[in-house]
């Protein structure tokens, strides 16, 4: 794997895509998009009250703009949505686009991390971690599918999964 390929971060809500992203690169030395900001700044509004106004069949139509546009770039690290991966749109063209590096968690990681966080649409009811534990089983096969290196990050951190991923890389 070239150290000059993009690379693309999957995974579920709260895994760390965007702070490994982030940091990422930093330390490859290139340009960092997280596909939800990129909805949020291409719309003028927050991803709830896409879904809210547009439902989720909307921002997921939003998201495939969002990640087709991104993807037309270079040097990039590129950190998804949590149901990008759903689309097969969106499968082809980030397996198209560069490493893909599928961030891991269990249910109580994810459900511990975004205890408190009120702007993700498909965490309000309920029922987190049953919403949680049915979205992991929906996602993970098309996760494990698209990935080229799985990672899980319950014992990792941000610093040994960037140096994970940048070993992997230099191969």
């Amino acid at each position: 794997m070239s150290p000059e390929k993009n690379v693309v971060l999957i995974g579920m809500m709260g895994v760390g895509k965007s702070t490994v992203g982030r940091n990422l690169s930093i330390a490859l030395k290139k340009d960092f998009f997280d596909s939800d900001k990129e909805i949020e700044l291409n719309c003028g509004a927050s991803i709830s009250w896409i879904f809210d106004v547009e439902g989720e069949a909307g921002f997921r139509r939003r998201e495939s703009e969002a990640i087709a546009k991104i993807c037309l770039g270079e040097n990039i690290v590129l950190a998804t949505g949590g149901g990008a991966v759903v689309s097969e749109g969106n499968r082809r063209i980030l397996s198209d686009f560069g490493c893909v590096v599928f961030l891991s968690g269990s249910v109580e990681l994810i459900l511990s991390r975004t205890e408190h966080d009120k702007s993700r649409p498909l965490l309000q009811g309920s029922d987190r971690a049953g919403t949680i534990s049915r979205l992991l089983s929906e996602r993970t096969p098309y996760y494990s599918g698209l990935a080229d290196l799985t990672l899980d990050v319950a014992d990792l951190g941000t610093e040994k999964t960037v140096n994970n991923i940048i070993d992997f890389i230099e191969r």
